[in-house]
C-alpha cells in the first residue's frame, strides 16, 4: 500500500515574497536558494527533502488565492498506487508531472485544499 513518508514542503502567499523571503532569513535563519524564494532542508535520510517556499499572494499553484493561504506537499512512496487510491476514492487528480527532481501530481481535499504528492527521483 502507497503511503505519505514525510513532508515533501510547505508553501505559503506572500503579498512580497522578497520582503517575506528577507524576513524569515533574518528572524528564523532560513538560507533561501541563490535569487529564489525557497530553502531545502536535506534530511538525514536518503531523498528525504523539505522545501519551504513562498508564492506571490495572487499565485495559483497552491489553490484559491481568496480562501487557500497554505499548501502542503506530500512525500509519497508509490504515486501511481496513492494516484489510484485517491481516483477509487473519488478524488480528481491532476496529470503527472515529470520533472528533474522526481513526479508530481495535485488534488484537493474534501474541503477544496490543494494538496501536492511528490515521488522524489533517485539521487545523483
Amino acid at each position: 500500500m502507497a503511503n505519505v513518508t514525510g513532508i515533501g514542503g510547505v508553501f505559503l502567499r506572500a503579498k512580497d515574497p522578497d520582503a517575506l523571503t528577507k524576513w524569515y532569513g533574518d528572524a528564523l535563519g532560513i538560507a533561501f536558494m541563490s535569487g529564489g524564494h525557497f530553502s531545502m532542508f536535506i534530511d538525514e535520510i536518503p531523498g528525504s527533502v523539505t522545501v519551504f517556499a513562498l508564492f506571490d499572494h495572487d499565485d495559483s499553484y497552491i489553490g484559491d488565492p481568496q480562501r487557500q493561504s497554505v499548501m502542503v506537499n506530500y512525500r509519497v512512496d508509490d504515486l501511481d498506487a496513492m494516484v489510484a487510491r485517491l481516483t477509487s476514492m473519488g478524488a480528481m487528480i491532476e496529470d503527472i508531472l515529470v520533472e528533474e527532481n522526481g513526479r508530481f501530481t495535485s488534488s484537493t481535499d474534501p474541503e477544496g485544499n490543494r494538496f501536492e504528492l511528490w515521488e522524489p527521483g533517485p539521487l545523483d
